[in-house]
């Protein structure tokens, strides 16, 4: 069982909680990254659906920027909480709690409310 700096050795449950912590961030990034690309592609089906009908055709606009920028924050969520799982197993073998930063915490809710707004005020116009 690997010891910490003061022979304390390391509990499991914690080991194992972080990492069901880190994969937990790992689901979240990859559902920012699929919903972007979702995001994005619907300007593109939309489209050729308008094209097969012989409708206006609309341009990209808003979805293929802001499906971008989503899948950009899931890759940028990825990379967070891998930094994030690597300091707190570095904390747990050091004995020590490596609690997240509250600027990060409010970094991330900021990121998901500009989300969300985004999302809201995107379905009140295409109503």
């Amino acid at each position: 069982m690997p010891e910490t700096s003061d022979d304390t050795p390391v509990r499991a449950t914690d080991t194992l909680a972080n990492e069901r912590t880190y994969l937990a961030y790992l689901r979240t990034a990859l559902a920012f990254i699929a919903f972007g690309f979702v995001i994005a592609r619907f300007s593109l089906f939309a489209r050729e659906f308008s094209g097969l009908l012989h409708g206006v055709v609309p341009q990209p606009g808003l979805s293929s920027g802001f499906g971008s920028a989503m899948a950009i924050f899931g890759v940028g969520l990825a990379l967070f909480a891998s930094w994030r799982y690597v300091q707190t197993d570095r904390g747990l073998r050091e004995g020590r709690v490596v609690a997240m930063t509250p600027r990060a915490g409010y970094i991330m809710t900021i990121c998901v409310v500009a989300i969300g707004a985004v999302v809201a005020l995107a379905l009140m116009v295409y109503r």
